[in-house]
């Protein structure tokens, strides 16, 4: 079996046409949706790149293989995964696969992906690497003209220093794009692998639609800002929030920005969007005429969501909303039917998932449940809740998450708790944890994080101790674990 795995970086789940946008053209993702199998509750682990990508390669949770933030921001922690972490590459190179990676590399700074066993160009770091010797024979061998921008978005820190950029028009056409300049590498390294003959995983990972959005006339004005729907979310004022939600609205400079502008940007992100759904739809097609769409299983999915104005943020970071945790999720395995399934799976499950499509053991894959029994329209046993995890980004910002079909309880332990009800609030404007009402979903959930965590063996459950007392939860902490209750 083939394996062939299109990701994006910051990509929300709610710009494709198969997730229920209206406005958003994405026809080859659409297609893929209605030929294979779309999770409608396909979360990241973690939403911020490097944690992410690491669980995909390893199928461990952050707080396991240890690679807690992105380098560029990093607040001392590792930067690579240990010599000994088991990796999927590992297991499918036993087996005689052919491996690559085409685009974003972002697991690490002293391994790349070749050390990993990946053919393809190696381009490291969190956006589009536009000064990479590869890119550049690529537009010189065609022709083709460099990189400029022009009409930066931005706005004003608190400092009256102009804010991080958000979009601008990029002086290319369409093939001088990063974006198209992947797709080629990508199906060059397609031909290659179906002329040798043996399996292949091939991963094409994009650096967008992740901000700043930067592209041609054509699409950076595809869209008109009028068809934009603002995000309810808007609304926030972060009361009851932790007060980092309102920092970090401001280090993003949303309240700078005329509202105009924001529909704008919106209006931008949906041209990327697009943008990366006709990339993906020229391997798709090769693919097809390569006549390796039998025999070949097709993912997509991103690294996490993006804010866009919601919660009055940009990028990501210290909150754990679902635009920024809920991703796309898509597989087409060869003989499996369409369908839409809706339970709670994982960036982190693909990862057995593509070792048991190669016939490889999935145990090392630890936190990892493969997801063929799913696709193939099976009702096996299945968790009923999402745990889901965040360690900083720019400066140290631990936080645990548990989300179930009805309740969203997140744990702060250097601020304060949060818990949404989703189905009054879908939103998350109102933090509910100390409204009464809700003390019994607060307690459920708050003694089932805990017990997870500890059988997961994530020491986090040691800063969520000093939130219990004995008429909140029935816990002892002279006892190693909860007791039900009665037993104290």
């Amino acid at each position: 079996m083939n394996l062939l795995f299109l990701m994006t970086d910051q990509h929300r789940v709610d710009t494709l046409g198969c997730y229920g946008n209206p406005h958003v053209a994405t026809p080859n993702l659409d297609r893929l949706a209605a030929t294979g199998t779309r999770f409608d509750r396909f979360y990241t682990p973690t939403a911020i790149c490097t944690p992410a990508r690491a669980s995909l390669l390893t199928g461990q949770a952050p707080f396991r293989h240890r690679l807690l933030a992105n380098y560029e921001r990093n607040v001392g922690y590792l930067e690579d995964l240990r010599e000994d972490a088991f990796t999927f590459p590992t297991a499918l190179a036993e087996r005689d696969y052919q491996l690559g990676l085409v685009g974003k590399w972002h697991v690490g700074t002293h391994r790349n992906a070749a050390s990993y066993g990946f053919d393809g160009p190696d381009l490291p770091g969190w956006h589009n690497p536009v000064d990479h010797p590869d890119y550049a024979a690529y537009l010189k061998e065609r022709g083709l003209p460099p990189y400029r921008i022009s009409d930066p978005i931005r706005g004003t820190t608190p400092n009256g220093n102009p804010g991080n950029l958000l979009a601008a028009r990029l002086h290319q056409p369409v093939e001088a794009t990063f974006e198209h300049y992947l797709a080629t590498r990508a199906i060059e390294q397609l031909e290659r692998y179906a002329a040798d003959g043996r399996p292949f995983f091939l991963a094409t990972h994009f650096f967008g639609p992740h901000l700043p959005y930067l592209l041609p006339d054509a699409y950076f004005d595809a869209y008109d800002p009028g068809l934009v729907e603002l995000p309810a979310s808007i609304a926030e004022t972060f009361e009851g929030k932790p007060p980092v939600q309102r920092n970090y609205s401001a280090h993003w400079t949303f309240d700078t920005i005329p509202i105009e502008v924001t529909r704008k940007l919106i209006a931008v992100y949906w041209g990327y969007v697009t943008l990366i759904d006709e990339q993906i739809g020229r391997i798709l097609t090769r693919l097809d005429e390569l006549g390796l769409a039998d025999d070949t299983s097709v993912f997509f999915t991103a690294d996490h969501g993006e804010f866009t104005g919601a919660h009055r943020l940009h990028d990501k970071g210290p909150a754990m909303y679902e635009d920024i945790y809920r991703i796309p999720g898509i597989i087409r395995v060869p003989g499996a039917a369409p369908q839409v399934r809706e339970e709670f799976v994982s960036l982190t499950d693909c990862t057995a998932t593509i070792l048991d499509l190669a016939g490889c053991d999935t145990a090392p894959a630890v936190d990892s449940r493969s997801l063929v029994p799913l696709v193939r329209g099976e009702h096996p046993r299945w968790p009923t809740e999402l745990l889901a995890e965040f360690h900083g980004h720019h400066f140290p910002y631990p936080q645990r998450m548990i989300r179930d079909e009805h309740h969203k309880l997140i744990v702060n332990p250097e601020s304060v708790n949060e818990l949404y009800d989703l189905d009054a609030d879908p939103h998350e404007l109102t933090n509910r944890y100390e409204h009464p009402e809700l003390l019994p979903v607060r307690r459920r959930l708050m003694r089932r994080l805990y017990d997870l965590l500890r059988e997961r063996g994530d020491n986090f459950y040691h800063w969520m101790t000093p939130m219990f007392d004995i008429g909140d939860l029935d816990y002892d902490p002279t006892l190693s674990s909860f007791e039900p209750e009665g037993t104290a």
